[in-house]
């Protein structure tokens, strides 16, 4: 059974315990999320639902500093990535408030033979389940509950085990938002209780984000059932290095791409593909840079750093460390961890027999290789079972394209880090997942395409 309690990473403190959900008490969730599919959803327009929305990302911004030092207690985020966090969480509820009516509108279709009128219409399908983790606890309920319920799906959210106050936060907003009982329910469940809730007859799509055992568990359920499933897995990101005219520029890019929220991000760049001539330099100045890093209190504004999410997350970024370095790999920056806080590292000399090449460092773990050319840097970069994203570094935009079209992943992003926005879309291939949120494709995942065909 999870366990629902704050146990905030940075002072080993624990808040109060949340009380998980009875069977009883989720089976009246889901009666009430299908009544108010059947009645709310049913009889409001996309517009109205539009405005609520909004009123959501008005909330988001007016509680934004007690919604921040809520998940710097719960997952150690430091405060100022925090507010961000909340930031934008609220400009993607603006944006599907913004555009829900424009991607939601009917489709004419060109008929063939000229007779009669075609269009699809687009419709909500029903209740939906989200499992979301404790790394991003508003961005992620965001990503996946702004679109859906715009479209008039319902929602019940799953949220991490260490992020009951964000989860109770964010149910209470959407109801302060003018929801009715039923759009929004947060609900406290354990693994097993969301087995059944997948099988039942009334919930009718999945989205998770979380681990590949997560998410292979979950599409079992999904798949027995014929339910529809998005999921947003793991990453091991690489960042490819072939050019550049501001070394320190890029340096510095490196640096915010693996550490932001303390190296715990899926599509964090975690593995540094270099061209050889600017190896040796780019090692120099990156280890530099990582090593003046100091973990730090997560509630000081100044504090880039902060703790892992939990004692266990640091000792298994430990033990991954240790055995990188046992099979031969090169730490040229390391240090010594203090519970949760982890200094970052820096490895080099990693080969494809060493476990650290397939694996993903969920922590502020770095692995620079050095590349003879174009053709062996995109080998490097396509040698993982991950593929959500990565991230290229060329002034030969030639070059650029070329080689965006090779990297097996679900986003490339070019001469910078931190380019994620509301309007484009996230998500990847591999055994980083199926699907896509945000934009417009996040909008069409749980969405009934109805063709309508006029004859006269």
């Amino acid at each position: 059974m999870s366990t629902y309690i704050v146990t905030n990473p940075a002072t080993g403190e624990t808040g109060p315990q949340f009380t998980s959900a009875t069977s009883a008490q989720l089976n009246e969730a889901m009666k009430t999320a299908d009544a108010a599919h059947s009645g709310w959803s049913r009889s409001t327009t996309v517009a109205e639902r539009s405005v609520m929305i909004e009123r959501v990302a008005e909330l988001h911004r007016e509680r934004r500093e007690v919604l921040a030092e809520i998940i710097v207690r719960e997952m150690g985020k430091p405060l100022e990535q925090a507010l961000g966090e909340v930031d934008f969480s609220a400009d993607i509820y603006s944006f599907y408030a913004t555009h829900g009516e424009k991607f939601l509108a009917d489709e004419n279709l060109e008929l063939m033979d000229a007779e009669g009128t075609a269009f699809v219409r687009r419709s909500s399908l029903g209740v939906l389940l989200g499992i979301m983790p404790w790394n991003f606890p508003y961005y992620q309920v965001a990503r996946f509950a702004g679109p859906n319920l715009v479209l008039g799906n319902t929602i019940l959210l799953k949220h991490a085990s260490q992020c009951p106050e964000s989860a109770a936060a964010i149910e209470q907003i959407f109801l302060d938002a003018g929801f009715p009982v039923g759009a929004y329910q947060n609900v406290y469940a354990d693994s097993d209780q969301i087995a059944t809730m997948i099988a039942d007859p009334r919930v009718v799509g999945v989205s998770l984000t979380g681990s590949e055992r997560a998410g292979a568990a979950v599409a079992e359920v999904a798949g027995r059932n014929l339910k529809k499933v998005v999921l947003e897995l793991g990453g091991s990101d690489p960042f490819i290095l072939l050019s550049t005219d501001d070394l320190d520029a890029t340096v510095d890019a490196a640096v915010s791409g693996r550490i932001d929220n303390n190296g715990q991000a899926c599509n964090a760049a975690k593995r540094f593909v270099v061209i050889a001539d600017l190896y040796d330099s780019f090692v120099e100045k990156f280890s530099a840079k990582v090593a003046a890093l100091t973990p730090s209190d997560p509630m000081d504004s100044d504090t880039v750093l902060g703790p892992l999410s939990s004692l266990g997350a640091s000792n298994t970024l430990q033990e991954q460390l240790d055995r990188a370095v046992a099979q031969g790999a090169v730490a040229t920056v390391s240090g010594t961890r203090t519970g949760t806080y982890f200094p970052a590292a820096v490895l080099t000399g990693v080969t494809p027999a060493n476990d650290a090449h397939t694996e993903e460092f969920f922590g502020p773990v770095a692995i620079v290789y050095s590349v003879k050319d174009e053709a062996e840097a995109i080998a490097i970069a396509n040698d993982t079972p991950f593929g959500l994203g990565s991230y290229l570094f060329s002034t030969d935009r030639a070059q650029v394209l070329r080689v965006a079209d090779q990297i097996e992943a679900g986003m490339v992003f070019v001469n910078g880090v931190g380019l994620d926005s509301p309007e484009l879309p996230f998500g990847g291939i591999k055994r980083s997942g199926f699907g896509r949120e945000l934009g417009r494709f996040g909008i069409e995942e749980f969405v009934n395409r109805k063709l309508v065909r006029i004859l006269k």
